[in-house]
């Protein structure tokens, strides 16, 4: 089942900003979440939304494939680490997949890092 959460662009303004897509698919007892585009205060409600849907089915982990998000800000950190305790109240686990050299210096540098399992990518711990 594939479920896909599409937003191209929101204009302020004369200016476009790039949004986020989302797709998700389950595969066994695993969600993933695909994201592409930026994480911020304009997206991070459409993420949470589809994290929490996702979450409903009671996977065993939800799995954030993070390969081709372009930028993350403070929202979107903040919104990683509510959907991680979300994820755990759940008894699920959120795993950040995929992880570009920006997010994982992002990460490294707000002292975020080891608050999340990590495969993949730059950040090859699963912990």
């Amino acid at each position: 089942m594939l479920i896909r959460y599409l937003h191209l662009s929101v204009t302020l303004g004369d200016v476009a900003r790039p949004e986020l897509e989302i797709s998700v698919r389950h595969e066994s007892d695993n969600a993933v979440v695909t994201l592409a585009g930026e994480i911020d205060i304009g997206t991070a409600p459409r993420l949470t939304a589809a994290v929490e849907d996702v979450l409903e089915d009671q996977p065993v982990r939800v799995i954030l494939d993070m390969s081709s998000v372009t930028f993350c800000d403070s929202q979107g950190l903040g919104t990683l680490v509510v959907l991680n305790r979300a994820a755990t109240r759940s008894r699920s686990v959120l795993v950040l997949s995929h992880l570009n050299e920006f997010l994982d210096r992002l990460l490294q540098v707000t002292g975020l890092y080891n608050a999340f399992t990590i495969q993949g990518g730059n950040g090859t711990r699963v912990n």
